[in-house]
């Protein structure tokens, strides 16, 4: 497997960006390509997520492979929600052999919350379980059965985080035992409010968890005060009252475009926190926008040769 362009970033300790898409609710092989392409050179790589909020949406696998295709390099969501122990490993292999350079995994949500209420949710491992198995299969050889591989993969592992979450006071221990688990990378939930988003990598650093996996901190625009709303009903999502008032303060004709400007905002003030490698942009049927707010924000765009294709 080709080392990725995401790994060489983190790696070469420069301030890294990624971005997330959902692949389409169908069969249209371009529909992934739409969406990465106002990507490609600001990103270094894309999260495909895997059927969020546990909405039916093309494979994740799939939407890799055709994210790479368009030139930008995926980061593949493994959930565990509707998979066991046997189907994860196999996947987790498959990626690998199709070239997918990142994998990033969670626990993932309950069926209860999606389009198939009725389904029935797996959850035979746990996000922390999925990450150890992985670095295992990696690092080891060895599945969880302890059958050896005869070829070992070599993904880069990711994790997410909710800062903001209860238990209060424990969430950096928590992101501790993914660390030790075996992730490399960390995406957060969306950051609005940077004195408790800072407070908590004050607890990281004291771990020094911060040395052993690089953080990116989730940012993302608010275009609408219907999306506000919604963000506020997200597990983990903290919307402090000033962001709210800004956002209220201003014609609903305006509110995406105050949005853009906080987020590009955001992303100064969480850059000079220490311990912050990079950020996620999340911007759902918005990628668009994304340039821009990287560009206000004072972020360059990426070098593009080579593409970020799998191999």
């Amino acid at each position: 497997m080709t080392p990725g362009v995401l790994r060489g970033r983190l790696e070469s300790g420069e301030f890294t960006v990624t971005a997330e898409i959902t692949p389409p609710r169908g069969a249209d092989p371009k529909a992934v390509g739409r969406k990465v392409e106002p990507l490609r050179g600001w990103v270094d790589a894309v999260n495909i997520t895997d059927n969020a909020g546990a909405h039916v949406r093309m494979a994740s696998w799939a939407g890799s492979l055709l994210a790479a295709q368009a030139g930008v390099e995926p980061v593949m969501q493994f959930t565990c929600r509707d998979r066991n122990r046997l189907a994860l490993q196999s996947d987790l292999l498959a990626a690998a052999a199709l070239g997918i350079p990142n994998v990033l995994l969670m626990t993932g949500d309950h069926p209860r919350y999606g389009d198939h209420p009725e389904a029935r949710p797996v959850f035979d491992l746990d996000g922390t379980g999925l990450i150890q198995t992985a670095r295992t299969m990696r690092d080891e050889g060895l599945l969880l059965s302890g059958r050896p591989l005869s070829v070992r993969p070599d993904w880069l592992i990711g994790a997410v985080e909710s800062p903001f979450a209860p238990p209060a006071g424990q969430r950096a221990a928590i992101f501790g035992r993914r660390v030790a688990a075996g992730a490399q990378f960390v995406q957060t939930q969306f950051v609005f409010d940077v004195t408790a988003f800072a407070r908590w990598l004050a607890e990281v650093r004291d771990l020094g968890l911060d040395q052993r996996c690089r953080i990116l901190a989730g940012v993302g625009p608010v275009h609408s005060l219907r999306a506000l709303s919604h963000l506020r009903g997200l597990p983990g999502v903290h919307i402090p009252g000033e962001v709210d008032r800004r956002l209220r303060a201003v014609p609903a004709s305006r509110v995406a475009e105050e949005g853009a400007a906080m987020c590009a905002e955001l992303i100064e003030q969480v850059r000079q926190i220490p311990g912050v490698s990079g950020v996620h942009v999340m911007a759902p049927g918005h990628e668009h926008v994304i340039p821009e707010i990287l560009q206000r924000a004072g972020l360059a765009r990426r070098d593009v040769a080579g593409g970020g294709r799998a191999h």
